[in-house]
């Protein structure tokens, strides 16, 4: 990674398209134009508890507007700004952690998490979200992961190749991931109900063609193997949520088959998200919020980070890894 000093200066939608010129896709936008996203999206309000829980089961996610309110999502694109800018100011060359122009803010992050920012604590606990996740898991007792999301900027202009975000216990560079194991081998982690939600907010609209997250509905419980980027069918790539606006939140299933797309536009497209586990599933998860924080939190919202929490007196040292967490192998292959 090289340094890059730019970044704190001008507009962050200005900081993007590192390696080629935005003429150069002109043709490639106009076709996502005319052909991205999901044909009959269903998009739902937060009173509509009971129509989010069945298309989530159904689909393995659900879109719901007006999330975020107008301060809400004000003060979490100014943070996730500033916050775009620090990562990018160790990355001149825009090599990306999830590919090319494509972050993780958590993989970036030192505590693996950004629960140390009051912008991303104040996803945790949202009176038009927090209804709907107890009603996915049919209680209250379900417990914070974390906090994160991604960004792509203008010029991301490859597919991230589809993948989910958990997978049975492994052991990998001698950390543990995962947690379900049948011994038996007659399960996996498939067969389970929902073991794990991602909230993900939408800082801007999602549009066909700046980035929208492409999800492959009823792929939760699937147990074919996820197609090669090269294998996957269009129908795929053109899976996409979109359109749906600013202060939305996608809620994921996040063994749901699902993957970036590119960003032609001339905006940088960012989704902070909160993490949950079910009430009965459990990983290793480190201490990510301050004290301070966590202190800030509703009853609920400090219930559910309880295992989150950083001990009293204890201080987390934060900030972004050198490297930004680089691109794991399975998310490297584009075309």
């Amino acid at each position: 990674m090289i340094a890059d000093e730019a970044t704190l200066a001008g507009s962050v939608h200005d900081l993007g398209w590192a390696q080629a010129s935005a003429d150069a896709f002109a043709k490639k936008r106009e076709y996502l134009q005319e052909n991205s996203g999901i044909r009959g999206l269903e998009r739902l309000q937060p009173t509509d508890i009971e129509d989010a829980v069945r298309i989530f089961y159904r689909d393995g996610f659900v879109i719901i507007e007006n999330a975020l309110n107008e301060e809400q999502l004000t003060r979490l694109k100014k943070a996730s700004e500033r916050v775009i800018r620090e990562i990018l100011a160790k990355d001149k060359n825009r090599q990306g952690n999830r590919g090319s122009h494509r972050y993780s803010f958590g993989s970036a992050s030192l505590t693996g998490q950004l629960l140390h920012e009051p912008a991303w604590a104040m996803l945790v606990d949202l009176p038009t979200v927090t209804p709907v996740i107890t009603a996915i898991f049919g209680s209250r007792d379900y417990i914070l992961r974390g906090a994160g999301g991604d960004f792509c900027l203008p010029g991301a202009s490859t597919y991230q190749p589809l993948h989910s975000d958990m997978n049975d216990r492994i052991e990998y560079q001698g950390k543990t991931f995962g947690s379900f194991h049948d011994p038996r081998g007659k399960l996996n982690y498939r067969d389970l109900p929902c073991p794990y939600v991602c909230c993900n907010f939408l800082t801007s609209d999602f549009t066909a063609i700046n980035g929208p997250t492409r999800q492959i509905p009823g792929t939760q419980h699937s147990q074919q193997r996820i197609p090669k980027l090269a294998q996957e069918p269009e129908w795929m790539k053109l899976s996409t949520v979109c359109p749906a606006p600013a202060g939305s939140v996608l809620i994921r299933d996040t063994r749901a088959w699902h993957g970036g797309t590119p960003n032609l536009s001339d905006k940088v497209r960012a989704i902070p998200n909160a993490e949950y586990h079910a009430p009965w599933y459990r990983e290793p998860m480190g201490r990510s919020m301050p004290r301070e924080i966590y202190e800030s939190l509703s009853e609920h919202g400090q219930y559910i980070a309880r295992y989150v929490v950083a001990e009293a007196g204890e201080e987390l040292v934060t900030g972004f890894r050198e490297d930004l967490g680089t691109t794991p192998p399975g998310l490297r292959e584009q075309v």
